[in-house]
């Protein structure tokens, strides 16, 4: 298959703005990783006008497929979680160019996972949590038992996650495999809500307990990326937050991320008077008095 695909990705390596090219071949125990394509090339581009650009080939009865996907898009991806595929592709797929060591330095990058993309990233998945915990519990106490189990098992996910993320490492494809081995505790829990023979309502709502709890002795970790890049000014308009080059990641669920933390104490809702004199401009601070006993 390399030797089919060679012409392709040559052509991509000779071109200026090309960091790396991956090849991954498919492997029987986990077809998905490639989505049943027999071959995939992964090429990351340093600007493009589309962020990610693919398109599929057929060689006899071999499937292949190509991405090339910018180097702004992949840091995305790999700090939010987006797409555990792209993680398994670094890691196990084959380099076939790499220019100035590019894809070398962000494979060892990945793998000593730095403590600044740990506290993002720890923090993506905690406000994630965050929402599907609070919808979840929504739906129990309206009796959407189904949704509601939904949310429940995202939220098992999510934690499962932050569990990797705390042990320094990246959430992979197999995230159960790695939580089993790490905090037996947390896949007990996916046990009890998939295999227990109790109602579901009494499933849903031992599960909300643990998490609720689970969540509560989480939040330290959680917040200190936001917390810490709050703590660059003093105030913070909604649009503010973000627009921020760090905050834009918690996307749709930063708002509820911080009404949480509001909630907690570890930020202040502000008040400040609009020009027209009848409504008021919410603005957010963090609570440096309550932040301060937190991470002494």
């Amino acid at each position: 298959m390399e030797h089919i695909l060679r012409p392709i990705y040559q052509e991509r390596a000779s071109q200026s703005d090309t960091l790396g090219v991956i090849l991954v071949s498919k492997r029987e125990e986990t077809i998905s990783v490639t989505d049943t394509f027999d071959s995939v090339l992964l090429i990351v581009v340093k600007e493009a006008d589309i962020p990610i650009f693919t398109k599929h080939y057929l060689h006899e009865d071999k499937k292949m497929a190509m991405h090339v996907i910018t180097e702004e898009l992949l840091n995305k991806r790999l700090n939010v979680g987006l797409d555990r595929r792209i993680i398994d592709w670094i890691f196990h797929g084959k380099v076939m160019f790499d220019r100035n060591e590019y894809l070398s330095n962000l494979r060892l990058k990945l793998q000593e996972f730095p403590i600044l993309r740990r506290k993002l990233k720890t923090g993506i998945q905690f406000s994630k949590l965050i929402r599907r915990y609070l919808e979840g519990k929504e739906f129990f106490n309206r009796g959407n038992y189904f949704d509601s189990y939904h949310h429940v098992v995202d939220s098992l996910h999510h934690l499962a996650r932050l569990a990797v993320i705390e042990n320094g490492l990246y959430p992979e494809v197999t995230v159960w495999s790695q939580v089993k081995k790490l905090e037996p505790s947390i896949y007990k829990l996916y046990e009890e809500l998939v295999m227990s023979t109790e109602s579901l309502e009494k499933r849903l709502e031992l599960l909300f307990l643990a998490i609720e709890f689970l969540i509560n002795s989480r939040t330290n970790d959680g917040a200190q990326h936001i917390i810490e890049t709050m703590l660059s000014k003093e105030t913070w308009t909604t649009q503010e937050l973000h627009n921020h080059s760090e905050l834009k990641y918690y996307a749709k669920d930063l708002e509820v991320f911080v009404e949480y933390l509001i909630d907690k104490g570890y930020i202040i809702a502000e008040s400040k008077l609009s020009k027209s004199g009848l409504i008021y401009h919410r603005h957010y601070k963090v609570d440096k008095d309550f932040t301060a006993s937190v991470y002494e």
